[in-house]
């Protein structure tokens, strides 16, 4: 048995114009979506008790969390309520303002970049 010699020209892919790299595929690496502080102010109009309710509303907080936060926002003039992805954070907001609106309090509800 006479076994030829294989020339690299005679290889499919190889030696004739084409181009027999190996090619990997990379993953595209996905990056964390930015981040919102919800933040809550104070004013002197907006009874204690409706922001506890708000915070324990919209925000999952239990009723201690919810003083806790609520005495925060009344000493400090704000507190951080929770931080969300752009969407989430965005919807928190309207809906406190729409509900503090349609129980006619001032509460103001805003949001800004972590």
């Amino acid at each position: 048995m006479v076994i030829a010699p294989v020339l690299m020209s005679d290889t499919p892919g190889r030696g004739n114009g084409t181009d027999a790299s190996v090619l990997t595929k990379t993953k595209p690496k996905t990056q964390r979506p930015p981040m919102y502080k919800v933040l809550l102010l104070n004013d002197d109009y907006t009874p204690m008790e409706f922001v506890v309710h708000v915070l324990e509303r919209f925000f999952g907080l239990s009723h201690a969390q919810s003083f806790e936060i609520m005495l925060t926002v009344h000493k400090k003039g704000l507190a951080v309520v929770g931080v969300f992805s752009f969407e989430v954070a965005e919807t928190k907001v309207a809906q406190v303002m729409d509900f503090a609106r349609r129980h006619q309090h001032p509460l103001q509800c805003t949001m800004e970049k972590d």
